[in-house]
């Protein structure tokens, strides 16, 4: 018998600020819908482990999508003819339009590094309709990131940033899941990584819109690891801070990926945050 994994993935239509796009969605389980985000340049292929991990999917219904540009999903028609820049108007945009279109109830929305950093904007804007957020190494402002040399005709634009993101794990996590990250991230299209470090550094501060985060209505949990040194912990510590009723947690051994990087040690964080979310 063949040995597939119980991943659904399949292609869909949703229009997004009136402009249709081909995304890809792969999904495994059932129950609480949980939506996740990967990180910048990347695609839904970080959470892989995630969606094979059956004491999670036996209680949630996992949805990962890759973003457009990004992965398996296309750029929209006329791609080449504009340059691909994010923002958080049009990445909350996104977000929205996918679980609308598949038809999640109250759904849980996780994120990584800028899909963490967003989830803080959908809690706020969006605290009636989910039931939570989980930031993984979120933080509400974080510039500096853009450089030139990101999207530049002498350089190998997959190779540097696959190389300049592999520093950003863990010393001690498993070679096998930092090369798959650094694979992912080779597999990036041009200019792709750094239109997204565009809305990273330039465009995302979410400082006052995590003021108006009422718990009561969207739990918040927030986790990042003790490796990370581009959303580090303190910045995520000041987040938690101004969200009465946040939970957060340092991953002790982890890095800025740690759903990809070193899940078996990421998913005893995660566990107890997906056991916070589920209960009424």
């Amino acid at each position: 018998m063949p040995d597939f994994e119980p991943i659904l993935g399949r292609y869909l239509s949703v229009d997004v600020e009136g402009t249709p796009h081909r995304i890809y969605v792969e999904e495994a389980g059932q129950g609480v819908p949980l939506l996740c985000l990967h990180t910048a340049g990347a695609d839904s292929r970080q959470y892989r482990h995630l969606l094979n991990d059956r004491e999670v999917t036996s209680r949630f219904r996992v949805v990962c999508f890759d973003m457009p540009w990004h992965g398996r999903s296309d750029p929209p028609d006329g791609w080449w003819l504009t340059r691909y820049e994010l923002t958080t108007k049009r990445y909350l945009a996104l977000i929205e339009a996918v679980w609308t279109t598949l038809e999640l109830d109250r759904p849980v929305v996780m994120g990584c590094s800028m899909g963490g950093a967003i989830v803080l904007r959908v809690a706020s804007d969006y605290q009636g309709r989910i039931r939570g957020v989980i930031g993984l190494e979120a933080g509400a402002h974080a510039p500096g990131r853009y450089n030139e040399f990101l999207h530049h005709p002498a350089i190998h634009g997959g190779e540097l940033v696959a190389t300049y993101t592999y520093g950003l794990n863990a010393p001690q996590s498993p070679e096998a899941g930092k090369r798959a990250n650094w694979w992912y991230y080779a597999q990036s299209g041009p200019g792709v990584y750094a239109g997204d470090v565009m809305f990273y550094s330039f465009d995302w501060d979410a400082r006052e819109h995590i003021k108006s985060i009422d718990t009561a209505r969207c739990k918040v949990s927030l986790l990042t690891g003790s490796y990370d040194y581009s959303c580090t912990p303190a910045m995520t510590k000041a987040v938690a801070d101004a969200i009465p009723g946040s939970r957060y947690t340092e991953m002790t051994g982890i890095g800025h990926f740690p759903m990809i990087e070193n899940y078996e040690h990421f998913r005893r964080y995660l566990l107890p945050e997906l056991d916070f979310m589920a209960a009424e």
